[in-house]
């Protein structure tokens, strides 16, 4: 069994594990949550030592009763999906960059701005949203509904609403928020604006999962090759290749005029 957790995708794992134990402990009363949640006065502070672990922690609660194992569930669902299957995170670390880029805007907006106290859920509908944009026509099965996933960041926006109300649909919704924000610099911005993508892996990260020059990981479409930096600068972005269908270029080749 344990060999078996291991081999799951790490940066999804680890949070479902989390979330899983921490929601468990704490709606069995073995664990306090309030210690957990995000509570900006306790975080941004100069008064006290700052509570820098609620940072994380508020995205490892799930609701009570039966969302302790939908809530996890559906953040592995997706996030395992984009893990292990999307060219957009082909090198070594590049999820768990996502993941923290996620997290960032999420506790910006839905903790510091609108002061919401957990943000599991949206963590989740930003992993879905993705997904959804990787695979717009894939059947999901939500509930006893089965539908293109494109439709899916709508239908589990629908599903808190009807269920929490408003302002829990408003907190998830920043997941939304982000994901589409992370597209929008990395995708949309570079391809059809011209501008810079400034969000990238630093080495160091690669190196926490693997990301040695030379090696490779077997994906979903195809196998993505670890390439060598350019020069020594850690914030060099690396010149990985990938093959198969759904690569994607990373830059732009010499060019040539036809004939040559």
């Amino acid at each position: 069994m344990a060999d078996v957790f291991w081999q799951l995708p790490p940066v999804t794992r680890t949070i479902t594990a989390g979330a899983v134990v921490v929601s468990a402990l704490g709606y069995s009363g073995m664990i306090s949550l309030m210690k957990y949640v995000f509570i900006s006065e306790y975080v941004f502070t100069v008064k006290m030592v700052p509570q820098l672990w609620r940072l994380v922690t508020s995205f490892l609660i799930t609701k009570p009763k039966f969302a302790i194992f939908m809530d996890p569930y559906f953040l592995y669902q997706y996030g395992s999906g984009l893990e292990t299957e999307s060219s957009r995170f082909s090198q070594p670390g590049d999820f768990f960059v996502y993941t923290a880029f996620l997290m960032s805007v999420i506790v910006f907006v839905a903790g510091y701005i609108l002061k919401s106290f957990t943000f599991l859920q949206a963590l989740s509908l930003g992993y879905a949203y993705t997904y959804a944009q990787d695979n717009p026509t894939r059947q999901v099965s939500f509930f006893i509904v089965n539908f293109d996933s494109k439709f899916l960041p709508i239908a589990m926006l629908a599903l808190t609403f009807v269920i929490d109300g408003p302002d829990a649909a408003l907190t998830q919704g920043t997941g939304l928020l982000a994901a589409h924000l992370y597209d929008f610099l990395t995708r949309i911005w570079p391809t059809f604006g011209g501008g810079r993508n400034y969000i990238f892996t630093p080495r160091i990260v690669k190196g926490w999962f693997g990301g040695r020059p030379g090696s490779t990981q077997q994906r979903s479409y195809g196998t993505a090759t670890q390439g060598r930096p350019a020069g020594g600068d850690d914030t060099a972005r690396s010149t990985g290749r990938s093959t198969g269908f759904g690569g994607q270029w990373d830059g732009r080749g010499p060019g040539h005029r036809l004939g040559e």
